[in-house]
């Protein structure tokens, strides 16, 4: 009996081992048929986000290409103007400068009528003579002239 006991309890271990192996096997391909369509289903969600998200992005990129473009155009535009004022300034300035030289030079002939030459040296002479000037004076702090000698 004891050889009996111990062929039953051989025997049901076994068993056991058998069944538990089988359900483990019997779970596994369950799982797997599941998740395989799990899977294939998830690829295709995957798949469907990823065309929603390049077809996002592309529209984000259409949009900032178009602000890009637009705000270079404005900054080509503005510096357009500035150069526009720049050559006017430019212009201006060259103007002023040449107004300024001219008044320079008919200042210049107005003195230079004042110029002694030898036409009018002896003019000048008896003008000279007959006007004397005289630099021989003192003056105070308060620019006052105080003393002036008498030209001899």
């Amino acid at each position: 009996m004891l050889v009996l006991r111990e062929r039953f309890s051989q025997y049901d271990l076994i068993m056991r081992a058998l069944r538990a192996e089988f359900k483990e096997d019997m779970l596994r391909r369950r799982y797997e048929e599941e998740v395989g369509s799990l899977a294939e289903e998830r690829t295709k969600q995957e798949a469907e986000e990823h065309q929603k998200l390049m077809a996002w992005n592309d529209a984000e990129n259409q949009r900032l290409r178009q602000l890009r473009e637009e705000r270079i155009r404005k900054e080509l535009e503005q510096e357009q103007l500035r150069k526009e004022q720049v050559a006017v300034s430019r212009e201006k300035r060259m103007e002023e400068y040449v107004k300024e030289k001219e008044q320079e030079i008919l200042q210049l002939q107005e003195e230079a009528k004042n110029f002694i030459t030898l036409e009018n040296l002896d003019q000048r002479i008896e003008e000279a003579l007959d006007n004397p000037k005289s630099y021989n004076f003192a003056v105070d702090k308060e620019g006052r002239i105080v003393k002036r000698t008498v030209q001899q």
